[in-house]
């Protein structure tokens, strides 16, 4: 292990170990959190990486844990394509009173990224609980929350709750893998009926500490960016690498991508993103809340727009951006190269097409020796779902009876999630709030995934207590 990760690590560990002291302990846990646990815990156990796991089996388990609590056969829908049998899914129903008030859906994916055993300190498919936190592959990304919607489920069915609006419930397979069957993209196609709602509570809301235990906000994510990989591509006859030509196609390559690097997006907000950073940015009380407040009043603030850039989070919730990711090049270590591509990975603003970014990069490059093609699948054109007040008004009463003090503010995701799909066919989606996660990331997609305990336990029953409200809801 290189010596910076081994440093990071005790740094890490160092971090975790002072929030686990300031953070009070969990009480001993009801029944209910016990049986919680053993379903988080079963969760978090199946693999459901794309190289050696399987969602089928996660998803098949579920609705052995659902038919155990009551549900009937026909209230169950397990599916998945025959050309990816470990990649499938459910679907779950529980029957509202009223035959006017629309579906809400929860939504989840079952996949995790990939964890390879040697580079983590802990078995990443065990779940481990130490200093205050859960460790394992999936821990905050996000089998808590599937686990959560699956209790709730449970739950409401064992205690006869019968509630106005029906609740669905879908967890699926291939959020984390581009090139993979999705599951909710086959939902959208091909049983859109299943799924059909007024509206979906999904991933990407959630609290942030101050890396110390004090939780300083909750968001309610309101709207993604569309991700979308792109290919560059150079070719030369090439010849023996002896007689060098500066006509070159590594050279190139490696010329488009300074300016892609050096290429910034011009800057735009939505209704989600000015009401966050006018929130957010006065809440501070610093030179960058000013600028952020500022900017909300002004996107062409040049001024602004400089202060509040600096943060890497900020500035890419104020653009499309583009990153290269992947390179392949040449054919021999004595020849010239006769071609040369790159992955260029785009997280596309709200409204921009992909077509439109692909303009924009090939302006940007102005060379016609570089060939600019979209990588499929091609997502489709990210929609901001509305601020709706009662979709974010019952959250924020909720948040001030579980965390006084803390503001809800709405959020706009610089990453992407399944709900793009489910806005494409007209199904609003909201990242829901209530647990929180550190300024560091706790290790998502990363080496030793974690999430706090108590965030675990306290977001399980925010998130039962707003799907009540949301379902008893006129």
């Amino acid at each position: 292990m290189p010596m910076r990760i081994v440093a990071a690590l005790t740094v890490a560990m160092a971090m975790q170990a002072i929030v686990a002291a300031q953070e009070p302990p969990m009480a001993p846990l009801r029944p209910d959190q016990t049986a919680f646990r053993e379903l988080y815990k079963e969760l978090v156990e199946t693999n459901t990486t794309l190289s050696a796991g399987s969602c089928t089996l996660a998803a098949e388990h579920i609705a052995a844990h659902l038919k155990a609590a009551g549900f009937e056969e026909k209230d169950i829908t397990l599916f998945s394509d025959p050309e990816h049998p470990k990649e499938g899914g459910v679907v779950a129903v529980l029957a509202g009173k009223s035959k006017s008030a629309k579906p809400m859906l929860l939504l989840g994916h079952l996949d995790v990224v990939e964890a390879k055993r040697e580079d983590w300190v802990r078995d990443p498919f065990t779940l481990i609980e130490e200093n205050g936190y859960f460790y394992g592959r999936g821990t905050a990304d996000m089998k808590a929350m599937d686990a959560t919607w699956v209790d709730a489920m449970m739950r409401f069915k064992q205690s006869g709750y019968h509630p106005r609006r029906t609740i669905k419930m879908a967890l699926t397979c291939g959020e984390e893998t581009t090139y993979a069957f999705n599951g909710a993209r086959w939902l959208a196609k091909n049983r859109p009926e299943l799924i059909s709602a007024a509206f979906a509570l999904n991933e990407g809301g959630g609290g942030r500490t101050d890396g110390h235990g004090k939780l300083l906000v909750q968001s309610m994510q309101v709207g993604e960016k569309a991700a979308q990989n792109y290919r560059l591509e150079t070719t030369n006859p090439g010849g023996h690498s002896s007689i060098p030509i500066r006509d070159n196609a590594i050279y190139e390559l490696a010329d488009a991508l300074a300016k892609v690097r050096d290429y910034e997006f011009p800057v735009k907000l939505t209704d989600t993103t000015r009401a966050f950073f006018a929130k957010a940015g006065a809440a501070r009380g610093d030179d960058l809340g000013r600028g952020m407040v500022a900017l909300a009043q002004n996107p062409n603030d040049a001024a602004a727009e400089a202060s509040v850039s600096k943060d890497r989070s900020y500035h890419s919730m104020l653009r499309t951006t583009c990153v290269a990711t992947l390179l392949d090049a040449g054919h021999a270590n004595n020849a010239l190269p006769q071609r040369a591509t790159a992955n260029v990975n785009c997280r596309i603003f709200p409204g921009e097409t992909v077509e439109g970014t692909q303009a924009a990069l090939v302006a940007a490059i102005g060379d016609p020796g570089v060939k600019v093609t979209p990588v499929p699948p091609v997502r489709p054109v990210a929609v901001p779902p509305p601020l709706d007040p009662k979709i974010l008004g019952p959250a924020e009463k909720l948040v001030a009876k579980y965390y006084p003090g803390v503001p809800l503010v709405p959020s706009m995701s610089t990453g992407a999630t399944d709900g793009i799909f489910l806005e494409a066919i007209g199904i609003p989606v909201y990242g829901a709030p209530g647990g929180w996660g550190d300024p560091d990331g706790n290790g998502v997609h990363g080496l030793n995934e974690r999430r706090s305990v108590r965030s675990v336990f306290v977001g399980r029953d925010f998130l039962t207590d707003l799907i009540k409200v949301y379902a008893d809801a006129n």
